[in-house]
């Protein structure tokens, strides 16, 4: 069995349904399994009321909080993260801070990586965030995989939709109130059972 991890932060629940949805690709894969963690919350409550995000995250209270040492348990691991000005957001860089020790005694080298994020406009760093967070998981020796264009979903033109080589995406809008579209939820799905079908032939 390959054990596939994602890895996520997730302010308004964004990330949390593209999240889901890269699960269901991992799913339907024979022989690979998913999990979903969280990273720590670096907010307090009260700060969280006063952005209006301590109820989305109640819909994702009951998934596990991720921890580094379960890092290097993992076949792949697939981390989502929310755009801050064309950077990961901080929860998901302060995580990922703390993997000095796994850099040091190669606990992620050979294991498969990927990318998938959120913004609340078209261009506002989507694949920089993506590219700029593939420096992290080189530093530990992983393999990037991304979403390759048999995905035919990358073409669409007709709406408006998030997507790229680089890995699944979403917009938010300025506001956060829009969610997901299935055509972006179709490409998340795509990438976890890309991702799950590459880790499979590794392990085998």
């Amino acid at each position: 069995m390959s054990k596939i991890q994602i890895v996520f932060y997730s302010m308004y629940g964004h990330i949390h349904t593209m999240a889901e949805a890269v699960a269901d690709g991992v799913r339907s894969v024979g022989g690979c399994s998913a999990e979903l963690l969280q990273v720590p919350e670096l907010m307090s409550e009260e700060v969280l009321e006063r952005y209006g995000a301590k109820a989305a995250r109640a819909a994702f209270a009951h998934i596990p909080t991720a921890t580094v040492e379960r890092l290097a348990d993992a076949d792949a691991i697939i981390f989502g993260t929310p755009t801050r000005f064309g950077n990961m957001a901080a929860q998901m860089r302060n995580f990922l801070d703390q993997t000095g020790k796994l850099w040091l005694n190669g606990g992620l080298v050979g294991k498969v990586g990927s990318v998938f994020v959120s913004t609340a406009t078209q261009h506002g760093g989507q694949e920089t965030t993506i590219t700029s967070f593939h420096s992290t998981l080189l530093h530990h020796g992983m393999i990037i995989v991304g979403v390759p264009y048999t995905e035919q979903r990358l073409l669409t033109m007709d709406e408006i939709s998030g997507g790229s080589p680089y890995g699944a995406t979403t917009l938010a809008g300025g506001d956060g109130s829009r969610r997901p579209s299935e055509n972006e939820l179709a490409i998340a799905r795509f990438q976890g059972a890309h991702v799950a079908k590459i880790t499979a032939k590794l392990t085998a």
